[in-house]
Protein backbone atom coordinates (compact mmCIF):
# COMPACT_ATOMS: atom_id res chain seq x y z
CA UNK A 1 0.00 0.00 0.00
CA UNK A 2 1.48 3.60 -1.08
CA UNK A 3 0.62 6.82 0.30
CA UNK A 4 0.33 10.07 -1.59
CA UNK A 5 3.40 12.98 -0.85
CA UNK A 6 2.27 15.50 -2.89
CA UNK A 7 2.60 13.77 -6.29
CA UNK A 8 5.20 11.17 -5.37
CA UNK A 9 4.70 7.96 -4.10
CA UNK A 10 6.67 5.55 -1.37
CA UNK A 11 5.91 2.18 0.47
CA UNK A 12 4.26 2.54 3.71
CA UNK A 13 7.00 2.23 6.91
CA UNK A 14 9.61 3.27 4.07
CA UNK A 15 11.02 6.48 5.15
CA UNK A 16 13.69 8.41 2.32
CA UNK A 17 15.71 11.03 4.11
CA UNK A 18 17.00 14.46 3.05
CA UNK A 19 20.40 14.96 2.47
CA UNK A 20 20.52 18.02 5.00
CA UNK A 21 21.03 17.51 8.44
CA UNK A 22 18.14 20.05 9.68
CA UNK A 23 14.44 20.15 8.34
CA UNK A 24 14.46 23.58 9.04
CA UNK A 25 15.42 26.03 5.95
CA UNK A 26 16.96 28.91 7.58
CA UNK A 27 17.65 30.45 4.06
CA UNK A 28 13.50 30.23 3.33
CA UNK A 29 12.92 31.67 7.10
CA UNK A 30 15.37 34.49 7.07
CA UNK A 31 14.09 35.92 3.58
CA UNK A 32 10.31 35.24 4.72
CA UNK A 33 11.19 37.39 7.90
CA UNK A 34 13.17 40.00 6.27
CA UNK A 35 9.68 40.27 3.42
CA UNK A 36 7.46 40.38 6.22
CA UNK A 37 9.53 43.00 8.42
CA UNK A 38 9.28 45.00 4.98
CA UNK A 39 5.95 45.12 4.59
CA UNK A 40 5.08 45.70 8.42
CA UNK A 41 7.70 48.82 7.96
CA UNK A 42 5.90 50.14 5.21
CA UNK A 43 1.89 49.55 6.65
CA UNK A 44 3.46 51.11 9.43
CA UNK A 45 4.37 54.18 7.93
CA UNK A 46 1.47 54.30 5.93
CA UNK A 47 -0.85 54.01 8.96
CA UNK A 48 1.33 56.69 10.51
CA UNK A 49 0.70 58.65 7.92
CA UNK A 50 -3.16 58.01 7.62
CA UNK A 51 -3.70 58.78 11.14
CA UNK A 52 -1.54 62.01 11.28
CA UNK A 53 -3.87 62.95 8.37
CA UNK A 54 -6.73 62.40 9.70
CA UNK A 55 -6.49 63.61 13.60
CA UNK A 56 -6.33 67.60 13.58
CA UNK A 57 -5.31 69.83 17.17
CA UNK A 58 -8.58 72.33 16.48
CA UNK A 59 -11.91 71.64 17.81
CA UNK A 60 -14.66 70.49 16.24
CA UNK A 61 -12.13 69.16 13.23
CA UNK A 62 -10.57 65.24 12.64
CA UNK A 63 -11.69 62.09 14.14
CA UNK A 64 -12.21 61.65 17.90
CA UNK A 65 -10.08 60.02 20.12
CA UNK A 66 -12.27 56.76 20.28
CA UNK A 67 -12.74 56.65 16.64
CA UNK A 68 -8.54 56.91 16.46
CA UNK A 69 -7.97 53.87 18.84
CA UNK A 70 -10.37 52.07 16.57
CA UNK A 71 -8.59 52.44 13.79
CA UNK A 72 -5.55 52.13 15.05
CA UNK A 73 -6.53 48.34 16.71
CA UNK A 74 -8.03 47.33 13.11
CA UNK A 75 -4.59 49.29 11.18
CA UNK A 76 -2.40 46.85 13.76
CA UNK A 77 -4.45 43.86 13.08
CA UNK A 78 -3.97 44.57 9.31
CA UNK A 79 -0.52 44.86 9.17
CA UNK A 80 0.23 41.71 11.26
CA UNK A 81 -2.29 39.89 8.74
CA UNK A 82 -0.87 40.87 5.31
CA UNK A 83 3.20 41.04 6.71
CA UNK A 84 2.62 37.96 8.76
CA UNK A 85 0.79 36.40 5.42
CA UNK A 86 3.02 37.52 2.85
CA UNK A 87 6.11 36.34 4.58
CA UNK A 88 4.67 33.06 5.87
CA UNK A 89 4.09 32.39 1.99
CA UNK A 90 7.15 32.99 0.74
CA UNK A 91 9.04 30.89 3.16
CA UNK A 92 7.11 27.96 2.59
CA UNK A 93 7.69 28.29 -1.34
CA UNK A 94 10.62 28.90 -0.82
CA UNK A 95 11.98 26.00 1.64
CA UNK A 96 14.05 23.05 0.22
CA UNK A 97 11.47 19.82 -0.63
CA UNK A 98 11.43 17.31 1.88
CA UNK A 99 11.66 13.65 0.04
CA UNK A 100 9.56 10.86 1.13
CA UNK A 101 7.83 12.28 4.09
CA UNK A 102 3.96 11.70 5.42
CA UNK A 103 1.83 14.83 4.50
CA UNK A 104 1.37 15.15 8.14
CA UNK A 105 4.42 16.13 8.98
CA UNK A 106 5.34 18.01 6.04
CA UNK A 107 2.36 20.09 7.31
CA UNK A 108 3.75 20.55 10.70
CA UNK A 109 6.80 21.27 9.32
CA UNK A 110 5.31 23.67 6.75
CA UNK A 111 3.72 25.52 9.78
CA UNK A 112 6.56 24.95 11.89
CA UNK A 113 8.43 27.21 9.76
CA UNK A 114 5.58 30.05 9.34
CA UNK A 115 5.38 30.46 12.98
CA UNK A 116 9.23 30.56 13.09
CA UNK A 117 9.83 33.01 10.13
CA UNK A 118 6.74 35.02 11.59
CA UNK A 119 8.98 35.46 15.29
CA UNK A 120 12.11 36.54 13.37
CA UNK A 121 10.12 39.17 11.49
CA UNK A 122 8.50 40.47 15.05
CA UNK A 123 11.90 40.42 16.45
CA UNK A 124 13.54 42.64 13.51
CA UNK A 125 10.56 44.62 13.38
CA UNK A 126 10.57 45.18 17.27
CA UNK A 127 14.57 45.59 17.28
CA UNK A 128 14.25 48.61 14.52
CA UNK A 129 11.16 50.34 16.18
CA UNK A 130 12.95 50.44 19.00
CA UNK A 131 16.40 51.70 17.95
CA UNK A 132 14.37 54.35 16.05
CA UNK A 133 12.75 55.12 19.36
CA UNK A 134 16.05 55.11 21.32
CA UNK A 135 17.61 57.69 18.86
CA UNK A 136 14.34 60.07 19.10
CA UNK A 137 14.18 59.94 22.90
CA UNK A 138 18.42 60.78 23.08
CA UNK A 139 17.72 63.71 20.82
CA UNK A 140 15.09 64.97 22.65
CA UNK A 141 17.14 64.38 25.80
CA UNK A 142 19.41 66.48 24.43
CA UNK A 143 17.58 68.94 23.20
CA UNK A 144 15.56 69.05 27.08
CA UNK A 145 18.93 69.45 28.55
CA UNK A 146 20.29 71.97 26.14
CA UNK A 147 17.10 74.17 26.97
CA UNK A 148 17.04 73.56 31.23
CA UNK A 149 20.57 74.35 30.51
CA UNK A 150 19.86 77.64 29.13
CA UNK A 151 16.95 78.38 31.62
CA UNK A 152 18.87 77.97 34.59
CA UNK A 153 21.43 80.19 33.85
CA UNK A 154 18.75 82.68 32.93
CA UNK A 155 17.28 82.09 36.55
CA UNK A 156 20.46 82.17 38.50
CA UNK A 157 20.40 85.99 37.26
CA UNK A 158 16.69 86.10 37.95
CA UNK A 159 16.95 84.29 41.53
CA UNK A 160 17.36 87.39 43.16
CA UNK A 161 14.22 89.27 41.95
CA UNK A 162 11.99 86.35 41.19
CA UNK A 163 12.62 84.24 44.26
CA UNK A 164 9.30 84.45 45.25
CA UNK A 165 7.02 84.74 42.39
CA UNK A 166 7.18 80.63 41.56
CA UNK A 167 4.72 78.51 43.61
CA UNK A 168 6.92 75.02 44.12
CA UNK A 169 4.58 72.37 42.37
CA UNK A 170 5.84 69.59 45.61
CA UNK A 171 6.29 70.10 48.78
CA UNK A 172 7.57 67.54 51.05
CA UNK A 173 5.71 66.22 54.39
CA UNK A 174 8.93 67.05 56.28
CA UNK A 175 8.86 71.23 55.23
CA UNK A 176 5.16 71.34 56.02
CA UNK A 177 5.56 70.08 59.47
CA UNK A 178 8.17 72.39 59.87
CA UNK A 179 6.39 75.04 58.83
CA UNK A 180 3.65 74.39 61.70
CA UNK A 181 6.78 74.09 64.30
CA UNK A 182 7.52 77.42 63.71
CA UNK A 183 4.01 78.82 63.07
CA UNK A 184 3.21 82.09 65.16
CA UNK A 185 0.22 82.10 67.59
CA UNK A 186 -0.12 85.09 64.99
CA UNK A 187 -0.21 85.80 61.58
CA UNK A 188 0.01 88.83 61.48
CA UNK A 189 3.15 88.27 63.24
CA UNK A 190 4.48 86.02 60.66
CA UNK A 191 4.00 88.36 57.88
CA UNK A 192 6.09 90.87 59.55
CA UNK A 193 8.99 88.52 60.31
CA UNK A 194 8.91 86.66 57.63
CA UNK A 195 9.46 88.55 54.24
CA UNK A 196 7.90 86.00 51.51
CA UNK A 197 5.08 84.10 53.05
CA UNK A 198 4.95 81.97 49.62
CA UNK A 199 6.83 78.96 50.31
CA UNK A 200 5.04 78.69 53.59
CA UNK A 201 1.50 79.04 51.75
CA UNK A 202 2.94 76.87 49.12
CA UNK A 203 3.69 73.61 51.74
CA UNK A 204 0.34 74.24 53.02
CA UNK A 205 -1.74 73.95 49.57
CA UNK A 206 0.50 70.70 48.54
CA UNK A 207 -0.25 68.98 51.75
CA UNK A 208 -4.01 69.85 51.54
CA UNK A 209 -3.83 68.78 48.18
CA UNK A 210 -2.11 65.58 49.12
CA UNK A 211 -4.31 64.49 51.99
CA UNK A 212 -7.50 65.74 50.05
CA UNK A 213 -8.73 68.41 53.03
CA UNK A 214 -7.45 71.62 54.71
CA UNK A 215 -6.99 71.24 58.23
CA UNK A 216 -9.48 74.29 59.92
CA UNK A 217 -6.08 75.35 61.45
CA UNK A 218 -4.50 75.95 58.23
CA UNK A 219 -7.56 77.66 56.46
CA UNK A 220 -8.00 79.93 59.63
CA UNK A 221 -4.10 80.55 58.83
CA UNK A 222 -4.15 81.01 55.51
CA UNK A 223 -7.21 83.56 56.10
CA UNK A 224 -5.34 85.45 58.42
CA UNK A 225 -2.01 85.96 56.07
CA UNK A 226 -4.49 87.11 53.15
CA UNK A 227 -6.40 89.37 54.85
CA UNK A 228 -3.20 90.50 56.28
CA UNK A 229 -1.66 90.60 52.85
CA UNK A 230 -4.13 91.96 50.63
CA UNK A 231 -6.60 94.12 53.19
CA UNK A 232 -9.79 92.22 52.36
CA UNK A 233 -12.12 91.67 54.65
CA UNK A 234 -11.77 88.18 56.62
CA UNK A 235 -14.89 86.79 55.00
CA UNK A 236 -13.15 87.72 51.48
CA UNK A 237 -9.94 86.13 52.34
CA UNK A 238 -11.45 82.93 53.92
CA UNK A 239 -13.48 82.92 50.32
CA UNK A 240 -9.98 83.41 48.88
CA UNK A 241 -8.44 80.59 50.95
CA UNK A 242 -11.47 78.15 49.86
CA UNK A 243 -11.35 78.99 45.95
CA UNK A 244 -7.58 78.89 45.75
CA UNK A 245 -7.91 75.59 47.90
CA UNK A 246 -10.42 73.65 45.82
CA UNK A 247 -8.56 75.13 42.52
CA UNK A 248 -5.61 73.25 43.24
CA UNK A 249 -7.20 69.97 44.37
CA UNK A 250 -9.34 70.50 41.30
CA UNK A 251 -6.43 70.57 39.09
CA UNK A 252 -4.46 67.31 40.87
CA UNK A 253 -8.03 65.34 40.06
CA UNK A 254 -7.83 66.29 36.40
CA UNK A 255 -3.99 65.12 36.45
CA UNK A 256 -5.17 61.57 37.97
CA UNK A 257 -7.74 61.42 35.68
CA UNK A 258 -5.73 61.60 32.76
CA UNK A 259 -3.22 59.51 34.07
CA UNK A 260 -6.03 56.72 34.78
CA UNK A 261 -7.11 57.39 31.55
CA UNK A 262 -3.46 56.92 29.88
CA UNK A 263 -3.52 53.74 31.83
CA UNK A 264 -6.95 52.73 30.16
CA UNK A 265 -5.31 53.39 26.58
CA UNK A 266 -2.52 51.49 27.50
CA UNK A 267 -3.88 48.17 28.67
CA UNK A 268 -5.95 48.34 25.80
CA UNK A 269 -3.16 48.98 23.24
CA UNK A 270 -1.51 46.06 25.06
CA UNK A 271 -4.63 43.86 23.93
CA UNK A 272 -4.58 44.82 20.87
CA UNK A 273 -1.05 44.36 19.93
CA UNK A 274 -1.55 40.93 21.55
CA UNK A 275 -4.44 39.78 19.99
CA UNK A 276 -2.91 41.30 16.38
CA UNK A 277 0.25 39.75 17.09
CA UNK A 278 -1.78 36.41 17.56
CA UNK A 279 -3.52 36.47 14.35
CA UNK A 280 -0.07 37.08 12.47
CA UNK A 281 1.08 33.88 14.01
CA UNK A 282 -1.63 32.04 13.29
CA UNK A 283 -1.36 33.86 9.45
CA UNK A 284 2.21 33.37 8.97
CA UNK A 285 1.67 29.53 9.98
CA UNK A 286 -1.65 28.76 7.59
CA UNK A 287 0.62 30.76 4.50
CA UNK A 288 3.64 28.84 5.38
CA UNK A 289 1.53 25.76 4.91
CA UNK A 290 0.10 26.89 1.60
CA UNK A 291 3.56 28.10 0.06
CA UNK A 292 4.69 24.41 0.77
CA UNK A 293 2.27 22.38 -0.58
CA UNK A 294 2.01 24.51 -3.79
CA UNK A 295 6.05 24.20 -4.22
CA UNK A 296 5.70 20.65 -3.52
CA UNK A 297 2.48 20.50 -6.21
CA UNK A 298 5.53 22.17 -8.73
CA UNK A 299 8.34 20.13 -8.11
Amino acid sequence: MAAQVFGSQYPEGVTTHSHSPSVVSWPAIIAGAVVAAAVSLILFALGSGLGFAAMSPWPGKGVSGVSAAVAAAIWLILTQWISAGVGGYIAGRLRSRWIGTHTHEVFFRDTAHGLITWAVASVLVTATLAAALSSTMAGAGHLTGSLMGAAGQHSMHEAPRNSGEMMPKAASVADYKLDRLLRPADAGAATQTVSDPKPEVAHIIANAVATGSLAEADRAYLAQIVAQRSGVSPQDAQKRVDDFTASAMDAEAKVKSAADTARKRAAEASIYLALSLLVGAFIASVSAALGGRLRDEHP
